[in-house]
This record gives structure tokens, sequence and C-alpha cells, in this order.
């Protein structure tokens, strides 16, 4: 499949003015839609089209509203589809494009049954954020009863993708801190996952090398260069975790986002220090096909630490600059109280990635351990 990167109005401006491509559907957020400007923009090149705009609900993507999503495809049979947002709108665009046809969407991705044999049509991501980089993803994430699932497959990356600093620039600084941790975070993950290879680790070096550089300017001092820099940053981050998929840190993450409202990259961030720390320290019964410790001078290098202690340290501070409360309690999360919950929510599928396998009762030593100090 011919993915091609564009970076320009004008180019996205050719692309639509086939005469074939009338009916176009837009998958948005509501606020950030307009703050962007993308609403301007895009209502002005797709004035002459039959369009119909979808803007989202809920703060992370959730298995009633992609329903709607897949049903309105079904009516609107749209010739193109344009996905305008942060993650959480890029994979609904992705899941209901390859969906269509399924029988029983909500079960079928819950026992793992689903299967994916074509796209309804082609599809444009735009995203308005410098995070999660699902605009080069093979995957896409939603939340059942609160519980997060993966829908996996080649076909779910977007035809084209288009990264707009314009449209990034605006965002809030909460949204930019979030968000542009989540690459950080991503590209670190994808460093030390069993799953890591020379082309994924080639992905992570630089996207962590250039997020490292910018992220803070970026949250507080937005420019076109530093958001440009964001929002390759996040890009090569997705192409990292696309090979090498994510670890315990993402595991964990999830039950934060949809019991405690948690932005996804902030609830990466909880505990990210803690696991990063427990695979340090274990290293010696790493089950991984590469040296975890190189891979950890690896990050040292890019981090300009020279040890453990260093980087947490680094990590810490860079959080605290970028106002990621990493506190359970500050943020109102009884870890006690809702351990079994959180327990009973950690995401399967990215633990197994972990260099060093865990178990039920690391975690929960981790996160009693944090939640107590």
């Amino acid at each position: 499949m011919n993915r091609l990167n564009f970076s320009s109005i004008s180019d996205l401006k050719k692309i639509l003015a086939n005469n074939k491509i009338n009916r176009i559907l837009v998958i948005c957020g509501k606020i950030s839609f307009e703050k962007s400007g993308a609403n301007k923009i895009l209502e002005d090149l797709l004035r002459t089209k039959q369009t119909y705009f979808f803007h989202k609900n809920f703060s992370y993507p959730e298995i009633s509203e992609l329903k709607k999503i897949v049903t309105k495809i079904k009516e609107f049979s749209p010739h193109f589809i344009i996905a305008v947002g942060g993650g959480s709108v890029l994979d609904y665009a992705k899941m209901a494009n390859v969906l269509v046809d399924n029988e029983n969407i909500e079960e079928e991705i819950t026992k793992s049954t689903y299967q994916i044999k074509k796209k309804f049509t082609k599809l444009i991501a735009i995203p308005t954020t410098a995070g999660s980089g699902a605009e080069v993803t093979t995957n896409a994430v939603i939340y059942i009863n609160k519980m997060k699932y993966s829908v996996e497959g080649a076909l779910l990356k977007p035809d084209y993708f288009f990264l707009l600093p314009e449209l990034v620039i605006g965002a809030s600084q909460k949204i930019k801190s979030s968000a542009g941790f989540d690459a950080i975070s991503q590209a670190i993950e994808s460093i030390i996952s069993k799953k890591s290879n020379d082309k994924s680790l080639n992905f992570a070096k630089k996207s962590l090398e250039i997020s490292l550089k910018n992220y803070l300017n970026y949250i507080n001092s937005p420019d076109n260069n530093n958001t440009s820099a964001m929002c390759i940053a996040a890009n090569l981050a997705g192409e990292a975790i696309s090979i090498s998929k994510t670890t315990a840190p993402h595991a964990v993450s999830y039950p934060f986002t949809s019991y405690f409202n948690v932005s996804h990259g902030h609830a990466v961030s909880l505990t990210l220090n803690e696991f990063l720390l427990f695979n340090y320290e274990n290293k010696k019964i790493a089950s991984c096909d590469f040296n975890l410790s190189e891979r950890y001078k690896l990050i040292f290098n890019l981090t300009g630490t020279n040890n453990i202690n260093e980087l947490n340290l680094y990590l810490k501070i860079l959080k605290e600059k970028a106002n990621l409360t990493n506190d359970f309690k500050k943020l109102g999360i009884n870890i006690s109280e809702h351990l079994d919950t959180l327990l009973s929510n950690i995401n399967v599928q990215r633990l197994k990635n972990n260099p060093i396998n865990l178990n039920v009762n690391d975690i929960k030593n981790i996160l009693l351990k944090k939640y107590n100090t």
C-alpha cells in the first residue's frame, strides 16, 4: 500500500480535487477541531463536496461511539474518510474503516475473533496533537466497559497522513504536556521492548533525540520549529511502536484513563520511572534477544544521564516542568482502595512485551510502594 506523508494544505487540496471524490466523512473532536483551526481549513477545502462531520464526545475511544461511526459509514457511504484530531479520533477512524462488514463488533473485539479483510475506503489522518503517532501505527485502541482492547492489522494504517504544525501549535499546555510525554515514553519503551529490532530502534532513537530537545519549549514557548519537531518525534515514535509495541507503563496506564479520567500520556507517565527501575534492577533475568544493559546505556546516553538513578531523576524533573502531576494522591487515586480494579484492567498484550516478565504481585507491589512513598 502506498502511504504518503504530506506537510502542506495544498497537497491535501490536490487529493480532494479528484472529481470522483464527492462524499467525505470527517471524524473530528468537538473543541480541538475549532481550536486548531482545522474547521476553517477543511470547510473551505470541502465546500464543493457532500460532507458529514462526526464530532466525537468521549475523551477516550469508546465502543458505543465507534458503533455510531460505523453506522454512519454504512448510511453515508463516503468516498473518503478524513480523521482530524488526537489519537482517539484517529483510532476511531482506523477501526471504523475496517470493521464496517463485521457483524458483531463488540463481541469480536473482546474475544479477538475479528477479521480484517478490507478497508471501506481511503483514509487521511491529520493529527492535531504531537503524541500518539496513530497516523502511522497498525493498531487502534477501544474501551469496552472501561477495559482497553486493541484492534491490529496492516490495513489499519491510514493511506495518507499530514503533519501540519499549524493545527498542532494552538493546543493547550495540558494537551501538549500529556501527548508529548506519550511520544517520549513510547520511544523509551520501544528501545527495551522484547519485540524491538534494528528498524524500530532507529526510529525510537531519532524520536527521543528530537523530543527531548524540544518538549519543554514546545509546551511553554511554542513556535513553528519546536512544534514541527514534536510532530516528527511523535511520528517516529509511532513508527517505532508499530514494530516493537509498548511495555509495562502503557499496559498499566489504561485503567487510570478509563476510571480516573487521566489523559493517556499523563497516565503512562505515572509508572514509567517505577518500571524502568524494576526492569533495570532485574536485568540479569531479562527474557529478550538483546543485551538489556546495553539498551539502558543507550537511554542514558540519549538523556545525558549516567545511571538509572540519574535517569529517573531526569524524568522526574521533566514531568515536574511539564506540570504532569506524578502523585496518585494529588490525582485523587487511592491505590489501596482501587487496587483490584487497576490490576484486573491491565492490558496483558502490552505487558508481554516488557523485557522482564511481570506477575500481578510485582505490579501490585510497584503501585503500592509508589502510593505509600
